[in-house]
């Protein structure tokens, strides 16, 4: 019995190799964007030592390196994480992305790395506040041309359409910063209806209150859609 042509041993050797080469291609360039990300984010949190010297208090700003793929940034009462998967992914054929000129004329270049960004209360790590909500508010894909689009909420937002048209440099990546920032900042913490929190129990008031079990988040009780974009 003869195998068909795309079976033959040499022929899945060199798409083994080629699937190989591209997606170490694609995690090189997405590891030092995300570098840039972290150097950028430590010289933020430097101008805002600067600036703070003349205020008559002191508000947090501060940055954590938590490894080669998680920073953190502490800011008033929030905590942004961004965290690099190590794994490199495809879109679903039916993807907007998967649409696009630019993907349509090298599919290669819909392979992309990817950059979570996460919000948090930094009181929820603060007092063990394991019950806590955080959400995502954007992740950023990154292609082997160091192009990128980004999805998330209303600022941090960008149209796949201009994927392939722009790529991820030292300005760029200070816009999504601030624009980050600025969003979480405009992201209040909303106080939950009364009848989700009106019952405790006993367990819990029994509980020190930096270990009290009543979960917190910016937008418990509330679908997070309505925040339109």
């Amino acid at each position: 019995m003869n195998l068909p042509e795309q079976s033959a041993p040499e022929n899945i050797f060199q798409a083994l190799y080629s699937k190989s080469v591209l997606k170490q291609v694609v995690y090189s360039k997405t590891l030092e964007v995300f570098n840039v990300f972290r150097e950028t984010a430590l010289g933020i949190s430097d101008e805002f030592a600067e600036f703070e010297v003349s205020l008559p208090r002191q508000i947090p700003f501060e940055f954590t390196d938590r490894g080669p793929f998680e920073f953190e940034i502490h800011f008033g009462g929030d905590i942004l994480i961004f965290m690099m998967h190590t794994n490199v992914f495809e879109f679903s054929r039916y993807h907007e992305v998967m649409k696009t000129p630019y993907v349509m004329d090298d599919k290669e270049r819909s392979y992309c790395g990817l950059i979570n960004i996460y919000n948090f209360l930094a009181d929820s790590f603060k007092y063990n506040r394991l019950n806590d909500l955080g959400y995502m508010i954007g992740r950023i894909f990154v292609n082997k041309e160091q192009n990128y689009f980004i999805e998330g909420k209303r600022e941090i937002g960008f149209l796949y359409t201009n994927f392939g048209s722009v790529t991820l440099d030292e300005q760029r990546v200070r816009q999504i910063l601030l624009s980050a920032v600025m969003y979480t900042l405009n992201f209040d913490l909303l106080t939950p209806p009364f009848d989700e929190v009106k019952e405790v129990r006993v367990s819990d008031m029994l509980a020190t209150i930096d270990a009290l079990r009543i979960r917190t988040g910016k937008r418990l009780g509330f679908k997070f859609q309505a925040d339109k974009e």
